[in-house]
């Protein structure tokens, strides 16, 4: 389908029935009614104030942390990767990053300014927006306390900065003043870290490759860890290791990976994480969270 309505100086610009699967590190999705690339900010704003309040907007930045189910999704899909792209220092111990910013890149370059601490960037297979919107984190460390100030743009297309204070976070989750905004940019405070190096980055980018399937299609850790636990060790222990639906797979290298091996629907692999849920809960008691997001609508 594709019928959702955009303004009309913005017919040319947009993609009609675009595949997701394109767009996601599992290489799955269903089409999206419009999909539309902003050249800037002002560019998003000015699409936002004549897109009519009815259609539904969803936001896109590596899609690494995204299920989006066969069906596809309707109404347009925003994206922010390689156009929301600034990165500059903006104080002695300040960094502006624009939502579309790959973590990986944050975390090299505060490196290069001796900044931190901030390795753990690098170990996060997605954009600033998207850590910003679950306080994701790697390696010990998370997003949101190094967080001074975003930018935020609503529905309508209006601007404006919040303080970090104004909102709440927690493992894995963030609670905003208010609904219906979306991330644009962050201003990160840092500490000096004269002993920061791409090569302290690399090292632990090589742990990462030797204990997780690097390289393959997923969207890396499914779940969050329970606390005081670990949700690979609890799939480990619970036999899941190897088990797979249709062309879906639990890694056997790190087992809160599952892995499009080539020829996985979505459907596929939202039953895989349903099934390790159940499973683990049945054999540990414990009900393991997913941290992948899956929207969308069914084939």
């Amino acid at each position: 389908m594709s019928g959702a309505t955009v303004p009309t100086a913005f017919e040319s610009r947009v993609l009609r029935n675009e595949p997701m699967s394109r767009h996601t590190s599992w290489r799955v999705g269903g089409p999206a009614d419009v999909w539309f690339a902003p050249s800037d900010a002002d560019d998003l704003a000015a699409f936002l104030q004549q897109l009519p309040p009815t259609v539904p907007l969803t936001w896109v930045g590596l899609g690494s942390n995204l299920l989006v189910r066969d069906g596809g999704i309707r109404g347009v899909v925003i994206s922010v990767h390689g156009i929301l792209n600034a990165l500059e220092r903006v104080g002695e111990l300040m960094v502006r990053a624009e939502a579309g910013v790959a973590c990986a890149r944050l975390g090299r370059q505060c490196a290069k300014w001796k900044l931190g601490p901030a390795d753990f960037f690098a170990g996060i297979p997605g954009t600033v927006g998207g850590a910003l919107a679950m306080n994701a984190g790697a390696w010990g460390g998370e997003t949101w306390p190094h967080v001074a100030a975003v930018e935020v743009i609503n529905r309508a297309g209006l601007r404006r900065v919040r303080q970090a204070s104004e909102y709440d976070y927690a493992y894995r989750s963030i609670t905003p003043p208010t609904a219906g905004e979306w991330f644009l940019a962050a201003t990160f405070r840092f500490e000096p870290r004269p002993d920061a190096s791409i090569d302290s980055i690399r090292q632990l980018l090589e742990r990462r490759h030797a204990s997780q399937p690097i390289g393959e299609w997923s969207c890396g850790s499914v779940f969050t860890n329970p606390p005081g636990g670990h949700a690979a060790q609890l799939i480990d222990s619970a036999g899941l290791k190897g088990h797979r639906i249709g062309g879906a797979v639990v890694s056997v290298k790190h087992a809160n990976f599952i892995v499009n091996e080539g020829r996985a629907t979505a459907a596929d692999l939202e039953a895989l994480v349903r099934h390790v849920q159940a499973t683990v809960e049945q054999v540990h008691g414990v009900r393991l969270i997913p941290e992948v997001r899956v929207i969308g609508e069914a084939a």
